[in-house]
């Protein structure tokens, strides 16, 4: 007995899974025609005859989220696309079911019926004592996914009401009107504290100008005016250094210079020299 209990349990969380991943949106099926004339449903068939089946179960997954869950013929290509190739029988029962709700009248919506059967059979041999072998187990597990599935679709619309009950406190805030509070979907009626934004009773802003008072315009800020100071003269002693170095080098020059000319012997004084000398200064 606890077997089968824990079968049970096991095959209502993993059936609930698939659920959690559904957008909120408009649940009515849409127009056949509009639907496979849409670019994505082509582009998943056109992968499809490609063979690159996950690919295409991409995009009609992807063409279900835009749509809000109201694809029917997407749900249906997917329940296939999880059943034969990615061998994921709970993914496979929930879209199979979603095309029969949004299609029920239609000879697929009979073939998905016995598909939910194949594929309940297919997990229910993964699982550890055979559930499916009593038909008191079988049903129980049936109506335990028919109930989670109920529950999710409850929640999905709460979850849509809040939605809009913020986006409606947010537009009212945007266009300047007096926001009361977020009221969620199931409460009686009060707006939350937590979203409340009026002021006290009495409260005046820093910012608000009183009833009758023509605010006076005030002038533009005058900018600073900034003197630049000249730049400094640099310090002659930071060339100190240079300076000394140079003169040093000027002075072991000229000691040089000195010693080579004492060194040279004096040129002789010619008679011819002297004479020549002192004629030209003649007067």
């Amino acid at each position: 007995m606890r077997s089968r209990l824990s079968s049970v349990l096991l095959v209502s969380v993993l059936a609930s899974a698939p659920f959690l991943h559904t957008g909120c949106g408009p649940q009515t099926a849409m127009p056949y025609a509009a639907e496979v004339e849409d670019p994505d449903y082509r582009r998943g068939k056109e992968l499809l005859r490609m063979g690159r089946e996950q690919e295409a179960l991409a995009t009609f997954l992807k063409l279900i989220d835009q749509r809000g869950g109201a694809a029917a013929e997407s749900h249906l290509e997917a329940a296939i696309l999880y059943q034969q190739q990615v061998k994921d029988p709970i993914a496979s029962i929930y879209h199979y079911r979603r095309y029969r709700e949004l299609r029920p009248n239609t000879e697929q919506a009979k073939l998905a019926l016995q598909r939910i059967e194949a594929c309940i059979r297919d997990f229910a041999r993964t699982l550890p004592g055979q559930p499916m072998d009593n038909q008191e187990d079988r049903t129980t597990m049936i109506d335990a996914i028919d109930r989670l599935q109920r529950e999710n679709f409850q929640l999905k619309e709460q979850l849509q009401g809040a939605r809009a009950a913020i986006l409606d406190s947010a537009r009212q805030a945007a266009n300047g009107a007096p926001d009361r509070g977020i009221v969620f979907p199931g409460t009686d009626g009060e707006p939350s504290q937590g979203f409340a934004l009026d002021a006290p009773a009495g409260a005046q802003s820093e910012y608000s100008t009183p009833v009758g008072v023509v605010p006076v315009p005030m002038p533009p800020p005058t900018p600073e005016s900034r003197q630049i100071a000249p730049p400094a003269r640099t310090p002659s002693w930071l060339y100190a250094p240079a300076h000394r170095s140079s003169t040093k080098a000027v002075a072991a020059q000229r000691i040089t210079l000195k010693i080579s000319l004492q060194n040279r012997r004096p040129m002789p004084h010619t008679a011819c020299a002297t004479t020549a000398t002192a004629a030209n200064f003649r007067p």
